[in-house]
């Protein structure tokens, strides 16, 4: 058994809301006019792309990060992650539905096998937050809903495959569904010898912070598995005191906290910006791990960036940064058995 810090029994709700996660997580903005509203934005030039990118991809935004943008800036980094656009029923040559080609990786319902040594489990097809450059946005995830017979299945699958090591929670979001099955998952997963690690890629401990519960801290504290916890945060101001906390007690929880990025038009696309991207991660206990380059998903070409932008970017992070801070610059390559590095100096 790993040892680790118990976790907390208290509570560790943010000022403004003394809700539960779930009540936040069913209470998100799902209506483009609401936003513009709650954010004080005109509906003229505004309303009209977002719902008609809306039609194409529901919003979604969760109040706590909500409230860390900034009102009446149609440009503020939060929001262009998560605001639809007339742009996004443009098309653009090379620009696909499934750019990973996950379909043909799909080893049995729910479960998604690109590289030899992990497995992605679809936990969920659900999210906290929907953002506007997913490269999943697209994805049939009624077609991989997990039903107790599946479960069984993975289990199975697992087992009979002893070149797996690590097993990887996403979705969807997989913090998305309740701590008792997320559990259970883990249960059942740490009884398979060959199985070491427990990864998540998740985005909730950033959008809500309260999902950092002790429900969830209990079985992450206990659970045999090494647990490594994957966030996705692609702008500095995504970081705030809550989820400072919230990360805080995922660490003396015994994870291991890694950070990926997407490159995005807008967003992140200056090296300040990354730059006190990394450092604000490091200060909050999270490592830079990768930079993801674009992937090409119909709907959200206006997001890309180039790669000789990528790669200077990249270059100047390095001259001003310790080696420890960058993160890699990757593309993932339908087929290719890991990610793929981005030559800095081709």
């Amino acid at each position: 058994m790993i040892q680790r810090t118990p976790a907390r029994i208290e509570a560790h709700l943010s000022d403004h809301e003394q809700r539960s996660w779930q009540q936040l997580l069913s209470g998100a903005v799902t209506s483009p006019k609401e936003l513009l509203r709650r954010l004080e934005l005109p509906e003229e030039p505004w309303l009209a792309g977002a719902e008609q990118g809306h039609r194409l991809f529901q919003i979604r935004v969760p109040e706590p990060f909500l409230d860390r943008m900034e009102k009446g800036n149609p440009a503020d980094p939060l929001l262009r992650q998560v605001l639809p656009l007339a742009d996004e029923a443009g098309h653009a040559p090379g620009f696909v539905s499934d750019p990973l080609e996950e379909s043909g990786a799909i080893a049995t319902t729910g479960l998604i096998r690109k590289y030899r040594s992990r497995a992605l489990l679809m936990v969920t097809g659900q999210c906290a937050i929907n953002c506007r450059y997913c490269f999943r946005r697209h994805f049939p995830y009624d077609e991989q809903r997990l039903s107790p017979h599946d479960r069984q299945r993975v289990i199975d699958t697992l087992g009979a495959s002893p070149e797996i090591n690590e097993v990887i929670f996403s979705g969807g979001d997989p913090l998305a569904v309740n701590d008792r099955l997320l559990s259970q998952w883990a249960s059942a997963i740490s009884g398979i010898p060959h199985i070491r690690r427990l990864r998540l890629h998740t985005r909730l401990p950033v959008v809500i912070p309260q999902r950092v519960c002790d429900e969830l801290l209990k079985w992450l504290s206990t659970t045999p598995l090494q647990v490594v916890i994957v966030l996705h945060i692609n702008h500095p101001a995504e970081i705030d005191g809550p989820t400072r906390r919230a990360l805080g007690y995922l660490r003396a929880a015994g994870a291991t906290l890694l950070n990926q990025s997407v490159i995005l038009r807008g967003v992140n696309d200056r090296t300040a910006v990354l730059e006190e991207l990394s450092e604000t991660l490091f200060d909050a206990g999270v490592l830079p791990y990768y930079l993801h380059a674009f992937d090409p998903v119909t709907g959200a070409h206006h997001f890309d960036v180039s790669d000789d932008e990528a790669r200077n970017l990249v270059r100047e992070l390095l001259a001003r940064l310790p080696g420890f801070l960058v993160p890699k610059l990757v593309r993932e390559e339908p087929g290719k058995e890991s990610k793929t590095p981005i030559n800095l100096f081709p």
